[in-house]
């Protein structure tokens, strides 16, 4: 159960970390705290997507409910779940999704992680702000397996700091 807190939010402009500041507080029923629901979209629910579930639940957890799913899913890449074992998030539960599965949900933030996924993105039936990151593909990447992964890394290390500078603070004494 949470504390009802009473906030006062200033800023200038519209920015969306202002709308999502405002958004953590927004949903209080009696006297608990109904956690604001995100989704993470994009093509394959394979990396980008599923990288970005991780991190957000992981560091953001007890005020997001944290979701992803793909335009058209395939499976979780072994690379992906490798990079996040790195910084100490474990993926290898995660399942690739449509996002079919989720066209039912409520959800306060849709997140395309990926310029095709957002020119696909179905509507919703519950209006939801749509915020667009675009990440290059790491299963695009060529070379070395190790060439490879540093892609992986540099694609979940930008999607981190996404979610730093959008989501607030996270832990600076876990590894980046």
């Amino acid at each position: 159960m949470y504390e009802k807190k009473r906030v006062l939010f200033l800023c200038t402009g519209n920015s969306c970390r202002f709308q999502i500041a405002e958004g953590i507080f927004r949903h209080f029923k009696g006297d608990e705290y109904e956690k604001k629901r995100v989704l993470f979209l994009c093509t394959g629910n394979s990396c980008r997507s599923q990288m970005a579930e991780g991190i957000l639940r992981h560091f953001k957890g007890d005020e997001y409910e944290v979701f992803s799913a793909g335009t058209n899913p395939s499976e979780v890449d072994k690379r992906a779940i490798k990079v996040m074992a790195e910084i100490g998030i474990d993926i290898s539960h995660h399942r690739s999704k449509s996002v079919e599965e989720v066209l039912d949900k409520d959800f306060d933030f849709v997140i395309t992680v990926c310029d095709k996924a957002k020119e696909t993105c179905p509507v919703f039936y519950r209006p939801a702000k749509r915020i667009h990151w675009s990440f290059i593909d790491p299963k695009d990447a060529t070379g070395s397996e190790e060439e490879i992964l540093q892609v992986f890394r540099k694609v979940r290390d930008e999607i981190k700091l996404r979610i730093l500078e959008e989501f607030g603070k996270l832990n600076f004494s876990t590894k980046l």
